[in-house]
This record gives structure tokens, C-alpha cells and sequence, in this order.
């Protein structure tokens, strides 16, 4: 930064010293702020959030984030999550609200916004949607660029008789797409977020897959076989029940287990959202984003599953900090993923991050 030769000399004349200008740039009201380069990436269930309420040091941690520490320093931050369900519009708006900042789509990752990457492969593909209430995930893929996306109810809805142990409420039937599932051949089945029916999505999934849905007209050896994609690897998740609750990893356990009872060996699959290296790097080009290209940025994840939170920013080479809010409880023993460092909640987690960077 260029400093007015005629602002020095009022102070000091015009000899001033480079100690003097100095002295000048970092006295009291002068004081040049540096651009950060630390950025942070949070889980948001049980470390900002614990089912519909917010934690008690979430929101002085976002307030450390926005200025409001001895630096000065506004940090750039955003959400990283293996939730979803909905658009990530509406879970900005819903986050906002409970931790009372604002939290913008663009720094705002949940377990499916990933597959905005890979849209561009299944845009005029049928593919077979799983998971979330009715058919709000429809309308998230399509929102996407997806444009045949179907439900496992659309196919109920068609023919009761493939899974006759749900009867179709009349909200479900209401959003059933009609369409003739004989001869839809789709290219990929997506599990974007935790299924509400497991048994009526495992059977329609190895159905599919099987080719007794929507390949009866081609033989084994010709017919391409169904890309199966999750979008989230966790076996359990910390909700605002006591224990932790099954989550869609326990759900991809559960599909393979019996898909290799029928036929013998378990089904590819590709994964998606921590602890992949395609989720953190999809976090990192958007943390670099916000960072405006800083030269050496410092990447922080803040969780509390060592299984996904820090064993994906350690494969990364971020830096890792596990709280003890949510899964990861410190009685029970050494987390299996060593982090960079504990902290008790997510405001002592920043405030250890900032002191660890700017003090040093």
C-alpha cells in the first residue's frame, strides 16, 4: 500500500523515518488489516447444531468469524455437510434463521451439492432418485439440471404390486409422476439423502439394477448397467436424541447386504461427501474462492466425526480440529483419526485457530 507522501509529512515532517512510517501504519485508527488467509470449513449437526437448536457457542463463533476478535479480521468460512434433503436455498434460509447470520448457497456444501459436477454425464438420462420427503429431492435435481428424474413412489405408484406392504398416501400419490416403468431404462440411481422407506427402496433399487424394472426387453449382456451413486458415507449422525441415529451409510450397508444375497457379490458404487477426496476437494476450490487467491491459505475443518470430518481434511492436508458436541465422545477412548487438535465446542475451536495463525 502506497501511503500519501503529504498525510507522513503532517506528522512527522518530511524526513520521516522508516520507523516513523511504520509507527504511523500500525498506530491506533491506521491500522492496515490484512486479508486473511485462514478459512474455515464447519459440519453443522453436532457442531452448530444439535437437531433444531442451535448450540450455545455457535453463534460466538460465527461472530468471531464476522470481525468481532482482537486481529480485526473478518475469516472466511463455510457450512460442510453430509446432510441434505433440501434445496440448499431453503437450508441457507433455515440456517440463518436458527444461528441468526447469514449463510449464502455459495458457502454452503450438503451431501449432494457434489453431483452439480456431474449432472452434465445423466442431464437427458432417466435416473431414479432416493431419499428426503415426497418428492422434494425431484424438484432439487431438477433445480440440478437433471431433467428425467424419477422416485421410488413414482414406480409404486405405477405398480403396487412391487412392494404391496405401503399403500400410497394421498400426498404421495398426488406427487406420483405417471409413467410406463417397462421400457425406462435408467442410467443411475442416486441416493442423494437418507431413504424414509428402507425396504421399499431396496427393493426397487435391486430391481432396477436387476433389470426387472425397465429392462425386460434386453438380455444381461446387453443391457448397460445402472451407475449407483451415494451421496453420504455416514453410519450414524448425532441428532438431538441422546445416541446417535442410523444414517445413509448404515442404508448403503444395508442394500449391499442384501443384494449379495441374491446374487452373490455386492454391487460398484461410487461415494460421495466426507470422507471422499472428490467432497473436500469441491469444499477446497470453494474455500480458495473465497480466500481470493491467497498465496498460502490455511484450511481448517471444524467436526465432530472423526470418521468423515477428520479423516477427510487429514487426506486433504487441512488442518483438523474435533469437538466434543456431537458423535465423538472423549470417554469412550482416542478418536481412530488423530486431529490437529480437541476442543470442548466450535467458539474455542476457532479461537485456538486464530491464535495458532495469527500468533505464531
Amino acid at each position: 500500500m502506497l501511503v500519501p507522501r503529504h498525510i507522513i509529512a503532517q506528522k512527522y515532517g518530511h524526513r520521516a523515518t522508516v520507523k516513523q512510517i511504520a509507527r504511523y501504519l500500525t498506530g491506533p485508527g491506521n491500522v492496515i488489516k490484512p486479508r486473511s488467509q485462514l478459512a474455515f470449513a464447519f459440519d453443522i449437526d453436532g457442531v452448530l447444531i444439535r437437531g433444531k437448536n442451535p448450540l450455545p457457542a455457535a453463534r460466538e463463533a460465527l461472530s468471531i468469524l464476522d470481525g468481532n476478535n482482537k486481529f480485526g479480521l473478518k475469516i472466511p468460512f463455510i457450512l460442510l455437510t453430509n446432510g441434505g434433503g433440501v434445496s440448499e436455498e431453503e437450508r441457507c434460509r433455515k440456517l440463518s434463521s436458527q444461528l441468526d447470520a447469514q449463510i449464502h448457497p455459495d458457502q454452503f456444501i450438503q451431501a449432494h451439492t457434489v453431483l452439480k459436477s456431474v449432472v452434465h454425464n445423466y442431464a437427458d438420462v432417466p435416473v431414479l432418485v432416493l431419499g428426503g420427503k415426497g418428492d422434494t429431492l425431484r424438484r432439487v435435481a431438477e433445480g440440478y439440471g437433471f431433467q428425467k428424474v424419477y422416485t421410488t413412489l413414482d414406480i409404486l405408484a405405477w405398480n403396487p404390486s412391487i412392494w404391496p406392504f405401503h399403500d400410497l398416501t394421498q400426498e404421495e400419490r398426488a406427487s406420483a409422476r405417471p409413467t410406463d416403468f417397462s421400457r425406462t431404462q435408467f442410467g443411475a440411481i442416486f441416493v442423494f439423502h437418507d431413504p424414509r422407506n428402507w425396504a421399499l427402496d431396496i427393493q426397487i433399487m435391486c430391481d432396477v439394477i436387476q433389470g426387472i424394472i425397465g429392462g425386460s426387453h434386453e438380455s444381461n449382456h446387453t443391457r448397460k448397467p445402472v451407475d449407483l451413486v451415494f451421496c453420504n458415507p455416514d453410519l450414524i449422525w448425532q441428532s438431538d436424541f441422546e445416541a446417535p441415529r442410523m444414517g445413509q451409510g448404515a442404508f448403503r450397508v444395508a442394500f449391499q447386504a442384501v443384494f449379495e444375497s441374491l446374487t452373490g457379490s455386492t454391487y460398484p458404487y461410487v461415494q460421495f461427501g466426507k470422507p471422499t477426496e472428490a467432497t473436500y476437494k469441491f469444499a477446497e476450490m470453494m474455500l480458495k474462492h473465497r480466500l481470493q487467491g491467497a498465496p498460502k491459505p490455511s484450511l481448517y475443518m471444524v467436526g465432530d466425526n472423526p470418521e468423515s470430518d477428520i479423516a477427510g481434511a487429514n487426506a486433504a492436508g487441512w488442518k483438523s480440529i474435533l469437538v466434543h458436541t456431537g458423535v465423538y465422545d472423549p470417554r469412550r477412548g482416542p478418536p481412530n483419526h488423530q486431529p490437529t487438535h480437541q476442543a470442548e465446542d466450535v467458539a474455542e475451536a476457532v479461537r485456538w485457530a486464530l491464535e495458532q495463525e495469527l500468533c505464531s
